[in-house]
């Protein structure tokens, strides 16, 4: 059964998105929570090295390969593991230190207008107008924004949070422009999978290099079920919830899950540890939000004209 069998009908697929937008976004308020008993860079590579296994499983069950070969296919498991996997969630963890996971999640949403831009520069046949500059420097604002809410100037614990998620953002960025001229037929699980462990590996390197030890970790039932939730819910879970996305509705309308994950994220940071959003980041929000609008305009007027027969 393909995801044109699970996902056939609307409101199936809005379900699905809505509960990876869930999955996703309280994933923030969980790393929030274990990064009290965790070092981040160790926690990021256990998250991983356990999702990536059991991914991985799932590929060898359902595709008929699983098993990169030649020099694309592993190219793109490095990019993948590098930059989506290592460097993400590494500078992520790191900057979450600093940050609440609401804040770290609309930082994070900058993401497709990251995308968007870098394709524009690295990319043959790829380009920004002045409206699509426009949007991006509407993400930028946003970002600056949250960093520096009261306008009163650069500094503190906040800039360093903010720096370094935004800094994830941009490595997202970065490997998933990279992953687009990559064209095999790799079924996306194995990728993935491979993509995790490899990244995961990576995490474990820096972790040592940073001096992080194993003996750090306090385990107790917070932090088991802050890694089993990050392993489990927002990982596999939600991974193979976006694989089926992905073919059901392809990436332009699967990049808005990114913009429901700071709400779900700020609800449940308020629920679960008692942090209110401030004014500020939902601004910065806003201007992120109208950023992406500007840069995917095309992209979703024509989605909208050609799934639901009228123009925007």
């Amino acid at each position: 059964m393909n995801s044109q069998d699970l996902l056939s009908t609307p409101g199936l697929v809005a379900g699905a998105f809505l509960l990876l937008a869930t999955l996703w976004g309280t994933s923030f308020v969980a790393i929030e929570a274990g990064l009290d008993y965790f070092p981040p860079l160790l926690f990021a590579g256990v998250r991983y090295a356990l999702a990536g296994a059991v991914v991985l499983g799932y590929a060898v069950l359902v595709s008929d390969r699983w098993v990169p070969s030649g020099r694309d296919e592993w190219l793109g498991v490095g990019v993948a593991g590098a930059f989506v996997i290592a460097l993400y969630h590494g500078l992520l963890y790191i900057g979450e230190l600093y940050i609440p996971g609401a804040v770290a999640a609309v930082v994070v949403s900058l993401s497709p207008v990251l995308t968007a831009a870098f394709a524009a520069l690295l990319l043959p046949n790829q380009r920004l107008g002045p409206v699509e500059i426009a949007g991006f420097a509407l993400g930028l604002v946003g970002v600056i924004v949250i960093a520096d809410p009261g306008g009163s100037g650069f500094g503190g614990p906040e800039l360093i949070g903010v720096t370094l998620t935004f800094l994830s953002a941009v490595a997202f960025s970065i490997g998933a422009v990279l992953l687009r001229p990559i064209r095999t037929d790799f079924p996306i699980a194995a990728l993935q999978g491979w993509a995790m462990l490899v990244g995961a590996g990576m995490l474990f390197v820096g972790a040592a290099g940073l001096g992080e030890s194993p003996g750090a970790i306090v385990w107790n039932a917070t932090s088991i079920v802050s890694l089993a939730y990050l392993t489990v819910l927002s990982g596999v879970v939600a991974f193979l919830i976006y694989f089926a996305l992905l073919d059901a509705v392809g990436p332009t309308q699967l990049h808005l899950v990114g913009y429901v994950e700071p709400v779900v994220a700020a609800a449940g940071s308020w629920v679960l540890l008692g942090h209110l959003i401030e004014a500020e980041a939902i601004v910065g929000f806003l201007a992120i939000l109208a950023g992406f609008a500007a840069l995917e305009r095309r992209e979703i007027a024509h989605f909208v004209t050609t799934r639901y027969g009228y123009g925007v």
